[in-house]
């Protein structure tokens, strides 16, 4: 022990991580509507006026989270390309299915980083890390065009990717598809269509 109580035993980054981690933690518990920054500090051993050292408010708390989030996301895409073949089809394919486990496995924080908190969308470092995680997979689509010659804008392939495979994501983590066709096989259909969507 080293004779420091709970309260007191974090410095400068150490106590933005541990709050950072906490909340990160909560969002998975309970979701991000159900608990405070009061809560958070609990959870990290700190003082409730310990965030203010680090943050205006519990939004720039939920913000970092989500940061990080778009982060692991990245490089869930990179890692699934990079497992089939960076700029393949079978590479696209398998970050549609990474981004639908990703949802499957963190629904709470899915929901949270994208529109649960309209708030959070204005916060520079979400907008940041989202587009970055977003231009990672364009460029997949990108290298793709270019090996298949085709003549296309690689966003606005992406766009419909997107926004195919969140729907996806979303009727998952809602339990739709166990009430309309219990054991869909959702990544068979992600296969067969986005050959479809990569098309001009």
């Amino acid at each position: 022990m080293d004779g420091k109580s709970g309260k007191d035993r974090y410095h400068h980054g150490d106590l933005r991580e541990a709050l950072i981690a906490a909340a990160h933690k909560l969002v998975i518990e309970r979701g991000a509507e159900n608990f405070t920054l009061a809560d958070a500090c609990r959870a990290a051993g700190v003082s409730t006026a310990a965030p203010y050292k680090h943050f205006s408010n519990r939004d720039e708390v939920l913000a970092a989270v989500v940061s990080r989030a778009f982060d692991v996301m990245a490089k869930l895409a990179v890692d699934a390309a990079r497992s089939k073949g960076e700029g393949t089809l079978e590479g696209i394919v398998a970050m549609g299915c990474a981004y639908v486990a990703f949802a499957r496995e963190n629904p709470a924080l899915f929901r949270l980083m994208f529109g649960q908190h309209p708030e959070l969308k204005k916060q520079r470092d979400v907008i940041d890390e989202g587009h970055s995680c977003f231009e990672t997979v364009t460029q997949q689509v990108q290298a793709y065009c270019s090996a298949h010659q085709i003549d296309a804008d690689a966003k606005q392939i992406h766009m419909r990717l997107w926004t195919f495979v969140h729907g996806v994501a979303s009727l998952q983590i809602d339990g739709d598809y166990d009430v309309i066709e219990p054991g869909f096989d959702y990544e068979r259909m992600i296969a067969e269509t986005t050959p479809h969507l990569l098309q001009p």
